[in-house]
């Protein structure tokens, strides 16, 4: 546990990360001030409560599943994300890395756990993939619709004035057609 008391030296005071300890009885046994002062408002000092205080309900299960992974397999570090109360009635998403802690007689003495806040990030995945699904759905299909009719009309008898028409709109359809493909000139 001394590797513990050196990254605790250096993540007291993080800007970024969470640092935390839970111990085999499930409470906090260490948070670093940014934890603390995320969560004290809602609960105070953490140290020595429950650390499902601060988790959704519906990740408790996460926590443990990845907890016993650490134990089966010391040697390792195990990813979970984790939904954290907000103190505002919300939650944010975090990352975090779980790690096993032995105490100096090869005991169990609990989990040490990094994290990360990746609340913007998820928004800007979700923002993303709507963005993604709205190009391929509902502007795209149009498009090709489009693009499809243009070639019926292209083995239609027209007048020369339409025909010049019809090529306009396809070569307009076909620029539309790459820029949303990513083929833009």
């Amino acid at each position: 546990m001394n590797n513990f008391t050196q990254i605790k030296n250096l993540l007291n005071n993080s800007n970024t990360f969470y640092l935390i300890c839970v111990n085999m009885d499930s409470t906090y046994g260490y948070v670093n001030q940014r934890y603390q002062d995320l969560f004290a408002g809602k609960h105070g000092n953490l140290v020595g409560q429950h650390y499902a205080v601060t988790i959704h309900q519906d990740d408790l299960e996460i926590c443990a599943t990845v907890a016993n992974q650490c134990f089966a397999e010391p040697e390792n570090i195990f990813p979970a994300t984790i939904r954290k109360h907000d103190g505002r009635g919300g939650y944010i998403a975090t990352q975090w890395d779980y790690k096993a802690m032995f105490d100096d007689n090869n005991q169990p003495a609990g989990i040490f756990c990094i994290g990360y806040d990746i609340t913007e990030f998820m928004k800007t995945t979700a923002a993303l993939s709507q963005m993604e699904f709205i190009q391929s759905h509902i502007i795209r299909k149009p498009i090709a619709n489009l693009l499809g009719l243009i070639e019926l009309l292209k083995t239609v008898k027209v007048s020369p004035e339409s025909e010049q028409i019809v090529q306009m709109i396809d070569q307009a359809s076909i620029e539309l057609d790459n820029y949303f493909k990513g083929n833009a000139n």
